[in-house]
């Protein structure tokens, strides 16, 4: 049960409902068309079911073991789970049996993979394309010019559906640093979808920066630590 200093789950997803929709308005943009990630990872299932009783749908997940307990354990209430972390090739079955989307794809051989496991008669997998949009060594994600030979090949899977471009950038401090790194997202969104691709999807903002991800386009934000608080161990 959450203390005087601990807020509900319910009133954490408000606030950041409120912020989306803040943040939206602010882009004229319809807070419809943004949708709400909560990162559930290290979190119990409990705190996921009360998530879902306040409304909230889609939940992303970095840990496939700790996934799998929360997805056996709810599926009754048939929430929209992401896998938001790096895939090793031995996860891949499991992911494509039990996840709607998958957020960091970098590597042609994990797409072909999830789409050759993916079970008949579910729909698709959705996709995104990581891109390591700062160039930074400690993290994974593509090059923004190596994007467009993968976005090519994945197209050409038959169980799966590229949607679109994620990415985690660099901390910055002010918003309009913020905002640069989104906008080459979006920018590089466009340039596929000029080549002939029908993207759709931004994945892109976290608890610290949505905003700033929001004014530049993103259709998804992962927040976590501002509705679950801070990271179990």
């Amino acid at each position: 049960m959450p203390t005087d200093s601990t807020p509900s789950i319910a009133d954490a997803l408000d606030r950041v409902r409120d912020r989306i929709a803040q943040a939206a308005q602010a882009a004229n943009r319809d807070p419809a068309d943004i949708t709400l990630v909560a990162v559930s990872k290290t979190k119990p299932v409990d705190r996921v079911r009360d998530a879902l009783d306040h409304g909230q749908r889609d939940f992303g997940e970095n840990y496939l073991q700790d996934a799998l307990a929360k997805i056996g354990a709810l599926t009754e209430r048939e929430p929209l789970w992401h896998f938001i972390g790096d895939i090793q090739s031995n996860k891949t079955r499991d992911i494509a049996s039990n996840f709607a989307w998958a957020h960091a794809i970098d590597r042609f051989k994990i797409a072909r993979r999830l789409s050759d496991q993916r079970p008949e008669g579910l729909a698709p997998l959705n996709l995104c394309i990581q891109v390591n949009i700062d160039g930074e060594a400690s993290k994974s994600g593509l090059a923004p010019d190596a994007v467009v030979e993968l976005a090519d090949q994945i197209v050409e899977l038959d169980h799966v559906r590229l949607r679109g471009l994620m990415t985690i950038p660099a901390p910055r401090d002010d918003e309009a640093g913020q905002r640069k790194p989104f906008a080459a997202l979006r920018d590089l969104m466009q340039r596929l979808n000029d080549r002939g691709h029908a993207l759709d999807t931004l994945s892109m903002g976290m608890s610290t920066d949505l905003e700033a991800a929001i004014a530049e386009g993103a259709t998804h934000v992962r927040v976590g630590t501002d509705i679950f608080g801070a990271r179990d161990h």
